[in-house]
């Protein structure tokens, strides 16, 4: 629509949904299986990072090749058996309605398993208010990348966007492909890591966010 004022990208793990120490502990117990021990605290910083980029990151480029896919797939299952304890961040369903009361167009973009996107979908309740989801699924690479920005952009027609997320991946993608971010501190980064990333603000809470909505302000990808 002509008259719309943009598109919000909006991320769901760690913004919406509590996972990111969820998330944490199951990459935790996915690299045990294979006998790594990379200390949690040094997997949560990576967290918000899709599962393709993350293993290398924090495990390093031998354990990749050697065991990164079979990783990933003991991840899943890990994850799998914490979904009965994921609940929505307070104010989740609001923000959404929020956002579509403000006349932004919306679409949820997760670097998660679709199941899980499934998943989170129920607990905040998003029946039809968003206008696309993508996830990790259709994309060949995730955050920090922009592939997941790129189509869901292209999935509405968008010609302006802002991102919504709670890490550093969020907004470092949102930079690589010249599109204004916003990020909630849900995720357990600092203030100042969120803005050095790249971050024009940074909230305490989804509550928060919620009630400065109308600030959001989508722009065209800068080259």
């Amino acid at each position: 629509m002509t008259d719309s004022p943009g598109t919000v990208i909006l991320d769901v793990d760690g913004t919406l949904v509590d996972t990111n120490y969820h998330h944490a502990l199951a990459w935790y117990r996915a690299f045990r299986r294979y006998g790594v021990t990379v200390p949690v605290w040094h997997i949560h910083r990576h967290i918000g990072m899709g599962g393709d980029q993350l293993v290398g990151a924090v495990a390093g480029d031998d354990v990749e090749s050697e065991h990164g896919d079979a990783i990933r797939a003991a991840w899943t299952e890990e994850a799998d058996a914490l979904l009965d304890e994921i609940s929505a961040l307070p104010g989740a369903h609001a923000l959404l309605q929020a956002v579509r009361d403000a006349g932004y167009g919306l679409v949820m973009a997760s670097s998660g398993k679709p199941h899980h996107v499934e998943r989170y979908a129920e607990l905040i309740e998003a029946g039809d208010l968003p206008e696309a989801w993508v996830s990790s699924g259709d994309v060949e690479q995730t955050k920090p990348a922009p592939d997941l920005l790129q189509v869901a952009m292209e999935r509405v027609g968008a010609g302006a966007a802002v991102v919504v997320g709670d890490s550093v991946w969020d907004c470092r993608a949102a930079a690589s492909l010249g599109l204004p971010s916003v990020a909630v501190r849900t995720g357990g980064f600092s203030n100042e890591e969120l803005r050095e990333a790249g971050a024009g603000s940074v909230y305490e809470s989804v509550d928060e966010l919620t009630a400065d909505v109308a600030s959001l302000k989508p722009q065209e990808p800068q080259a």
